[in-house]
């Protein structure tokens, strides 16, 4: 292997990949199938950051008239002659990236997907002195290329009849990510008139059009038929649950141990798959295509990097803490659950519309299987999917999200915790004790189970530090040095000038006496109140905190 060969990090054009000299995982078998098995508009729905955009690049090259062939010397598809002769280089196509599609208004969002086609047809240029093309048909292909069609719904299938007539040839017509300007306009306010309008757009382009070889879509969700693809037949749905191309989009293990080997990171292989493996899309275990890359080359620059949350830090999130928000007490046992390491059991709906997904609690479910947040564990008698959280990566989101709403939701009981918060100034570690269990109680906590012990410890000290926070007269510090150690929190407090310290431990056996009394004996063996001696304090309380599932305990250091 040339290591010399860069890591594709957010390179998405199949043709730069191949002509710059970046490493490609070969995913051209993609090809075989498609002309094996296509109907006439084929679906593959697919979570975001896995290669679904560099998929349609390959196949826009590989059937574009005038396509590089030697892009391909070497590659799967290359093996496979008679297909080649067949295809390649055979057909015009148009293809169309919506994934930019935004827009704080329908307006705004209309301009965006008008620029997009008008860039498109401007990749066709040379219609412009087509001979095969009447002066009509110029002046309309002129309208497309000014971004001024009178009708934007009938502007794809205007452009694929143009040049089916120059070539003499049906188009492929392939649009990545159809679903983001739904998904953006559901956020935004203009949903009803963004549904009306994809409804014209591929209606047009897709349902009767005698100018169209095949089409292929791709997006996260499977918006319902009867949304935007009302009366459209010979629609081939390819999800995550279907065996076909199930090796198509993200990496398989056998593709991430060889680039592991490839740039000598075979070290890291049980590293990679903990966090970013898990997924199963058919029959097959898959990586997280954006997370491997992403971490091999911070491995390329420091051999100590440590895995980070990549894919989950490269979008907002917002449909976990939708789900969240809405979760009753069986849904936060269940979640409780799921970040402990174990299946639940439910309905999966392939086919929502987004103005669906907060009818219900069950539709979330779907949504954040569909969307790459949970996996599949195989089926049950019943029919239902055994659903997990897919590595180490998404269990840390998960908990993320599940401290951003409890701080948001404890901060609207401003009288509870101001009394909460007194009470380590007024010594009162039972009224500690019974506010600091009360909100455990109604948390999402993490279960005693898979989680190592000192994951449970932080995710207790997080609440505990968020709610702490409350007070702002109080300098509070986390893990800082104080003594001969790291101290859990300490808190400078202007009341009579008094240095708290608070030790935390998750009493893994249950016993939350010992727990405190090991927190209180290591405050005294690493003497941290030497800080806040250092900083002016003149009285210092102690606490040690213990935790358990949804209980706690909680000690103060008698002289």
């Amino acid at each position: 292997m040339n290591q010399t060969l860069k890591l594709p990090v957010g390179i998405e054009n199949f043709e730069d990949i191949r002509k710059l000299g970046f490493y490609y995982i070969d995913k051209t078998k993609l090809i075989e199938q498609l002309l094996q098995n296509w109907g006439k508009v084929n679906l593959f729905t697919r979570p975001r950051r896995f290669g679904k955009t560099l998929n349609m690049s390959m196949l826009r090259t590989f059937f574009e008239i005038g396509m590089d062939k030697s892009l391909f010397e070497g590659l799967y598809i290359s093996k496979n002659k008679e297909l080649c002769d067949e295809y390649m280089g055979k057909y015009p196509v148009i293809f169309l990236s919506l994934k930019g599609i935004d827009g704080l208004t329908f307006e705004e969002a209309i301009i965006r997907i008008t620029t997009i086609i008008k860039n498109e047809a401007r990749r066709h240029h040379y219609l412009k002195n087509s001979d095969k093309l009447i002066e009509e048909e110029i002046k309309q292909f002129q309208s497309l290329l000014d971004g001024k069609a009178d009708d934007i719904t009938d502007s794809i299938r205007l452009l694929s009849e143009l040049l089916c007539k120059h070539y003499g040839k049906k188009t492929i017509i392939l649009i990545d990510e159809y679903d983001v300007p739904l998904d953006k306009a559901f956020q935004k306010g203009y949903y009803d008139e963004m549904v009306e309008l994809m409804r014209g757009l591929l209606g047009q382009v897709l349902k009767t059009n005698d100018f169209l070889q095949f089409a292929v879509l791709t997006g996260c969700l499977r918006i319902s038929k009867e949304s935007i693809f009302t009366g459209l037949n010979n629609f081939e749905v390819l999800s995550i649950l279907n065996v076909q191309y199930d090796e198509c989009f993200g990496f398989t293990d056998t593709e991430v141990k060889k680039i592991l080997s490839d740039y000598n990171l075979s070290d890291h292989y049980l590293q990679i798959r903990e966090w970013y493996d898990g997924y199963r899309f058919g029959n097959t275990d898959i990586y997280c295509p954006w997370d491997v890359i992403r971490y091999c080359k911070s491995l390329c620059a420091d051999p100590d990097a440590l895995p980070e949350d990549f894919w989950s830090n490269s979008s907002g999130n917002e449909i976990v803490r939708r789900f969240i928000d809405k979760a009753d007490i069986q849904t936060k046992n269940e979640i409780e659950r799921l970040i402990s390491g174990e299946c639940i059991e439910k309905e999966i709906a392939e086919e929502l519309t987004y103005n669906e997904l907060d009818k219900s609690i069950e539709n979330l479910w779907s949504v954040l299987f569909t969307t790459g947040y949970l996996t599949q564990q195989g089926r049950t008698q019943n029919g239902k999917y055994l659903l997990s959280i897919p590595n180490t990566e998404i269990r840390n989101l998960f908990t993320k999200k599940i401290k951003e709403w409890f701080s948001d939701v404890s901060k609207n009981d401003g009288k509870t915790l101001e009394i909460f918060c007194n009470a380590f100034i007024e010594k009162k570690p039972e009224k500690i004790e019974q506010l600091f269990g009360d909100y455990l109680w109604n948390t999402i906590s993490i279960r005693d189970t898979a989680i190592a012990k000192e994951k449970k410890e932080n995710f207790y000290y997080g609440i505990l530090l968020g709610l702490l926070g409350y007070k702002s007269s109080w300098l509070i510090k986390s893990n800082a040095e104080s003594g001969i150690g790291y101290s859990d929190i300490l808190i400078e407090a202007p009341e009579n000038r008094t240095g708290i310290v608070i030790e935390l431990k998750y009493a893994e056996d249950g016993n939350m006496d010992a727990a405190c009394k090991q927190a209180l004996k290591q405050i005294e063996d690493k003497d941290y109140i030497a800080k806040l001696k250092q900083d002016g304090m003149r009285n210092f309380i102690k606490y040690g905190v213990a935790c358990y599932k949804k209980d706690c305990k909680v000690m103060i250091y008698e002289e």
